[in-house]
């Protein structure tokens, strides 16, 4: 029979152990609707919960305010780098089109993947995020967004909500041309009631020019920018103008081809690669063309679902299966820059995720079976 000291040790080895995987883990969080569109109030309150219930992992920072001065709010995810050394960064952002809901859906979700695989020691991401630090905005465009919400009527809004400049009755630009990348030449409209009214002046709109801002200031940091939006299941690449080609334009192409394949093994739906031009449309001053123009290597534009069924009103029993699978398309992107860019550091392979995760079940499960023993004798 094992001594009463044994029995104490595994007791509390069993208690540790359960303690440790639901460390940082908040009801709040967790219980949050993760399959369902949240107004911004709703958004706002679950960005508090996910930073305070992570205050190892994440931290908050308002770093701009919408033209009706509300704060835009990003959340940074990040750990020590072992060795002391400068970090890179990687940007994310949602909603910078109000009525693209499945957006800010998908900064959510990918937010709450973060969360649980860090939870669950998850070695491929703390090794990813002891390098790089990760920024998400889940609503950029919060003016807009929160005008998308007030009835029926609004319900398609795309716009910020800025005042109209003289001589026009309509309100707001189309924040995704207002970037500083060939602003202005192709794809936009200067009629202030146009839907891709471009604004004044480059980053004339306090959300742009918030990102701008931001980012260009720690632009040798970036290694990437992911801008996320719907519809047409599409991977835009630089550029929108069609007479510019990106110096990497082979390897954004690759990677992105990539992601698309590994999107289409989970529920067969095809997304499209290539620039704006090529499988949509010409255009300028997008902030993914401004991102690459600034000098940061990968820079791309998730259009999510669909392909014309339901456009921007997407079904809420899509937002699971369309955020998983842009969620497999943003970490094949990921993994990616993060081999390329520490080839003596390569990520683990998911088989040896998979090994640690099963390591600690069978564990749990030795634990539990000699406590069952215990109990019986």
């Amino acid at each position: 029979m094992p001594s009463s000291g044994l029995l104490v040790f595994l007791l509390v080895l069993h208690a540790n152990l359960k303690f440790s995987l639901s460390l940082g883990v908040s009801e709040r969080i967790w219980n949050y609707n993760y399959t369902r569109y949240h107004p911004m109030d709703e958004i706002s309150s679950w960005m508090d919960s996910v930073e305070e219930q992570n205050p190892k992992l994440v931290t908050s920072l308002v770093y701009g305010q919408t033209f009706e001065k509300r704060d835009i709010k990003l959340l940074k995810f990040g750990l020590p780098d072992p060795g002391g050394l400068e970090k890179k960064a990687v940007w994310v952002d949602c909603g910078i089109h109000a009525r693209e809901w499945i957006a800010p859906a998908f900064c959510q979700w990918f937010v709450k993947e973060i969360l649980q695989s860090y939870n669950e020691s998850d070695v491929r991401l703390t090794k990813f995020l002891q390098k790089i630090d990760l920024y998400v905005t889940p609503v950029l465009n919060v003016d807009g967004y929160m005008f998308s919400w007030t009835n029926q009527s609004t319900r398609l809004w795309r716009k910020s909500r800025s005042l109209p400049p003289q001589g026009c009755g309509c309100h707001g630009v189309d924040l995704n041309r207002n970037f500083n990348a060939n602003w202005g030449t192709v794809g936009v409209s200067t009629d202030c009631c146009s839907n891709t009214y471009c604004g004044v002046s480059p980053a004339s709109e306090p959300e742009a020019k918030a990102v701008t801002d931001f980012v260009g200031t720690r632009v040798e940091q970036f290694l990437c920018y992911l801008t996320i939006h719907s519809s047409g299941q599409l991977i835009l690449l630089p550029y929108g103008h069609p007479q510019i080609t990106a110096p990497n334009y082979e390897e954004l192409v690759s990677v992105g081809k990539a992601a698309a394949s590994e999107m289409k093994k989970l529920y067969g739906m095809e997304y499209r690669v290539g620039t704006s031009p090529q499988i949509l449309y010409a255009n300028s001053g997008s902030s993914r063309d401004w991102a690459r123009l600034l000098g940061i290597p990968f820079s791309y534009t998730f259009e999510l679902r669909d392909k014309g069924e339901f456009g921007h009103l997407l079904p809420e029993d899509q937002i699971k299966p369309a955020c998983e699978e842009a969620y497999v398309g943003v970490t094949s992107i990921l993994s990616y820059v993060y081999d390329k860019n520490f080839p003596n550091d390569k990520l683990p392979t998911a088989a040896a995720t998979a090994c640690v995760h099963a390591t600690g079940l069978i564990v749990m499960t030795t634990l539990a079976t000699l406590l069952v023993t215990l109990g019986s004798v």
